[in-house]
């Protein structure tokens, strides 16, 4: 599905800020490759896991974007912490950003539309606009459902803190070269792994379903994001925590919601059956939970 709308990303205005933070980690992610450690590979590889799976995948976007599935309040805003230490902005910018990006996907008004061109979908629309510093109205109107939760404003605006913290006891660990591995090289890493969902998801692929966009299946990009690659899955049915759905669809994010399930910590899990399909042909977002509980 291609947009007639010819689009001009120039006329955005430039965040400078954004711009210089990006250059420096992609400086000091090159610096973390001449310090190479074991301990160091092992942190980078835990926060990963951390940040993007747990803190992106589970929070940010299956739970608090979609709400897929329930967990109690301490839970939510453990991940929501742990999504902060991807460096991917606050909860609430995060959120309002990929609602907006499902509401009007692939338009003039999807903050990272593809038809704007591939740099622009996976990292120019951050440097320009108000995308990934959204809007205090804006956010009140498309997170309705936690705008006004005081410890998400308050991580939201001091996302950054975290990883500070973090970068602290890395450096007591293990020194700089683990702060070059952990939060740097990590973060530059998670970035462009996130930023391929937004990108080429759009572009390469398979499609399982006829959505309403060029969302595609890519099974690489599934790999670097936890199960987030298995992308028209998701622009189908997006309110399902389920992205993965054949045998072959690795979902990482998935499995840990499972395990979450079972351990009594998450609830009513939603996910697309394809017993369920013909139903669901009916209303692509309205799903059956498949354990609902009170």
């Amino acid at each position: 599905m291609q947009s007639s709308v010819k689009l001009d990303p120039i006329a955005e205005p430039l965040n400078w800020s954004t711009l210089i933070g990006v250059i420096v980690f992609h400086i000091l992610a090159v610096a973390a490759l001449f310090t190479f450690s074991w301990s160091n590979l092992i942190a980078a590889l835990i926060l990963w896991w951390i940040a993007g799976s747990l803190g992106i995948g589970l929070g940010y976007h299956r739970l608090l974007t979609h709400r897929g599935f329930k967990v109690p309040k301490w839970l939510e805003y453990t991940l929501s912490v742990f999504g902060t230490l991807a460096i991917q902005s606050g909860p609430l910018s995060w959120v309002t950003t990929h609602r907006l990006h499902h509401a009007f996907t692939e338009t003039d008004r999807d903050p990272h539309s593809p038809n704007r061109g591939f740099y622009w979908a996976h990292m120019g629309w951050i440097m320009r606009g108000t995308a990934q510093n959204q809007p205090q109205a804006v956010m009140q109107r498309y997170c309705p459902d936690f705008a006004n939760d005081r410890f998400h404003q308050l991580i939201d605006r001091y996302y950054y803190i975290p990883t500070i913290f973090l970068a602290i006891g890395l450096f007591a660990i293990g020194g700089i070269s683990m702060v070059l591995w952990a939060i740097f090289l990590r973060t530059v890493m998670g970035w462009h792994f996130t930023w391929l969902v937004n990108s080429a998801t759009h572009l390469w692929g398979t499609r399982r379903f006829e959505s309403r966009d060029d969302s595609r299946n890519n099974a690489l990009i599934a790999a670097v994001t936890w199960g987030e690659g298995w992308h028209n899955n998701h622009h189908a049915y997006p309110r399902s925590a389920r992205h993965g759905l054949a045998w072959y669809e690795l979902d990482i994010n998935w499995i840990e919601i499972r395990l979450l399930e079972m351990a009594g910590l998450a609830k009513n899990v939603y996910a697309y059956s394809e017993t369920k399909s013909e139903k669901a042909k009916q209303d692509l977002i309205s799903l059956e939970p498949i354990h609902e509980t009170a």
